[in-house]
């Protein structure tokens, strides 16, 4: 496998100019109006709820009561504790700040 295959897909000009325009949004109101016309409301909606559980799987809510809360299939909660913990660190950047 060469070094280019090795890179992940996600990884790439495209992806990186969405990530660099995210970053230059201002406030609650430009993100709301960006996200809105690039995602569809469910998707938003499915993000913030992901968001959510890593806050609870954070401040060690048991998957049962977390399911109970939001929704959110034992899976994707299960998922979403991986990611918290083994991940690349994005999840707990972000609670910290």
């Amino acid at each position: 496998m060469t070094k280019a295959n090795n890179k992940q897909k996600w990884i790439n000009s495209y992806t990186d100019s969405l990530f660099e325009i995210i970053l230059k949004l201002k406030n609650l109101d430009e993100a709301r109006r960006f996200f809105r016309d690039l995602l569809t409301e469910n998707e938003i909606i499915e993000f913030g709820q992901r968001w959510r559980v890593a806050k609870m799987l954070n401040n060690n809510l048991s998957y049962n009561k977390i399911e109970k809360e939001t929704g959110m299939s034992s899976t994707t909660i299960a998922r979403i504790h991986k990611w918290l913990k083994k991940g690349m660190g994005g999840y707990k950047l972000m609670i910290n700040k």
